[in-house]
């Protein structure tokens, strides 16, 4: 399987004063850190690599989770440094801890699906990434993006057009080269990677069926925690 690099360097201003001392991934959710559900999840999926790409208080969480021994994972850190550099610039910063295909997790993001099969739909579409997707109808939040046929036609987190249906999902798979095309802007937002291959019909797509959950919000954190309570099965 693939690594896995959970974006946990962001500083969830939503969420204050809930995290102004702590960073979101550790925020207590059904009386756990949230960060532990999300790679307890990952172990279950079979997944052995992550990286934490962690810049506010990231050396809390470096303190929490160590080197992963005690989820069965090994687990590295990429700092942003001095200045927080987007979801784009984490992961540009990251590459080389990560290898040539890797997958992407929104680091408040809890998701239940299958990484086989998504890393298997990455192999097939022979494009250098692949957005998982939910049909959204601006249900859960605003949807931004249209899909069709297997592709990402269109994603835009700004500017909501009539026919963007979907919403990303969460999880995604990039290639090294998909970064590297962007190496040059130190500090950027992944949605620009995203937007410009899907201009270029080179963004493959997976359809989810079931929800996603995150701690993005209050109202994220507390259907979250009712789910987590109901202890289902990971996978």
């Amino acid at each position: 399987m693939f690594p896995v690099a959970i974006l946990a360097g962001g500083l969830a201003t939503r969420l204050r004063p809930l995290t102004e001392c702590t960073p979101k991934s550790l925020i207590t959710v059904a009386g756990r850190p949230f960060l532990f559900y999300q790679l307890e999840l990952l172990k279950a999926q079979g997944i052995h690599d992550v990286v934490l790409c962690v810049g506010f208080l990231g050396d809390q969480i470096r303190t929490s989770v160590g080197d992963g021994s005690r989820f069965g994972l090994v687990i590295r850190y990429s700092f942003d440094g001095d200045e927080p550099l987007g979801t784009g610039g984490a992961i540009g910063r990251a590459v080389s801890l990560l290898g040539e295909h890797f997958f992407v997790l929104n680091g408040d993001s809890y998701l239940r699906c299958s990484y086989e099969r998504v890393q298997a739909g990455y192999r097939e579409s022979a494009c250098p990434a692949l957005m998982t997707v939910l049909r959204n109808d601006n249900r859960w939040v605003r949807s931004n993006a249209v899909f069709r046929d297997g592709v990402v036609n269109a994603y835009d987190k700004q500017n909501q057009r009539s026919d963007m249906t979907y919403v990303d999902f969460g999880l995604s798979v990039m290639s090294a080269a998909a970064v590297a095309r962007f190496s040059h802007a130190r500090v950027f937002d992944l949605s620009l990677i995203f937007s410009t291959l899907a201009a270029e019909r080179r963004l493959a797509g997976m359809e989810m069926t079931e929800r996603f959950y995150e701690v993005g919000s209050m109202q994220g954190i507390r259907d979250t925690e009712a789910h987590l309570l109901n202890r289902p099965a990971p996978v």
